[in-house]
């Protein structure tokens, strides 16, 4: 079947099953490519269709997965921290691609307007992005990713958000990206102060494009709650509590999720800490 006769849904599918992750990443851009031509009148149209995706997407031999408590700690400060650090967020930007492609292959049976696609596609685009930018950092560093041990619960908030779509906007974009604004701010002023141009320039890119992956959660959350009149932020505690394992861990980037319209009476609540006035 040649990509023009694909379907997105196909399209999505097609980039679970790619294991090697610059392939996987190099296909996402691919497709989201031939999407936005598509959707600008510049190529043939692409039906949303539909598509079995697997359950967990395909994966490279290496990193080795772990459970989170078994992989190992290494103290930011020194440069095998630094290497480290950079493993993690490739690891979670290669999950990201998979999240992002699999929300759009997985809920093609509930009716949404094409933006939510338009959305969604852009989101796995940039995620290939940041994982390559920090594929180029750890080879600069002379490592790579593989080359160390991942956290293997990535994956965790798809598979219990299989079959709920409200219930993976709210713990997917609207917690777990959420958290990444919360802690980039810290990953930037380490790699300033260590002096690593690259990969500074690298997470600004992430930190800037973030805010948006967020945003679009918000949006399609806020979305289907009006169309079922359910109140977002209930709706929004009570999807948070059933499918996040613990509370959500303060401190919280009140400005940069309040850019991506997640208001403090959304998060403070689940917090593992007494909400301000401001917020219950």
């Amino acid at each position: 079947m040649t990509q023009s006769s694909l379907t997105l849904a196909q399209m999505a599918t097609d980039v679970l099953n790619c294991a090697d992750g610059r392939a996987k990443t190099a296909l996402s851009h691919k497709h989201a490519a031939a999407w936005r031509a598509s959707r600008a009148g510049d190529a043939p149209e692409i039906a949303i269709g539909s598509a079995t995706p697997p359950l967990h997407p395909a994966r490279p031999a290496e990193p080795e997965l772990l459970h989170p408590r078994d992989v190992p700690k290494r103290k930011p400060g020194s440069p095998q921290g630094r290497i480290a650090l950079l493993h993690a967020v490739a690891h979670i930007e290669l999950n990201a691609v998979d999240l992002h492609w699999d929300i759009i292959a997985r809920f093609t049976h509930v009716p949404m307007p094409l933006g939510f696609y338009d959305d969604w596609v852009k989101s796995a685009d940039e995620e290939s992005k940041h994982f390559n930018l920090m594929c180029d950092c750890l080879e600069s560093l002379g490592s790579h990713y593989g080359a160390l041990p991942a956290h293997a619960g990535m994956w965790r908030a798809a598979e219990d958000t299989v079959d709920d779509l409200m219930g993976r906007l709210a713990v997917v974009p609207m917690v777990l990206e959420a958290r990444g604004l919360d802690v980039t701010p810290g990953m930037i002023a380490l790699f300033r102060k260590a002096g690593v141009q690259q990969a500074l320039d690298a997470l600004e890119v992430i930190y800037a494009e973030e805010v948006g992956h967020v945003a679009y959660g918000a949006k399609w959350f806020n979305f289907l709650c009006g169309r079922d009149n359910l109140d977002p932020k209930a709706e929004f505690h009570a999807l948070v509590q059933k499918y996040f394992h613990g509370a959500l861990k303060p401190p919280f980037n009140e400005e940069k999720r309040a850019d991506a319209g997640l208001p403090p009476d959304f998060y403070w609540p689940l917090a593992d800490g007494e909400a301000p006035a401001y917020a219950r």
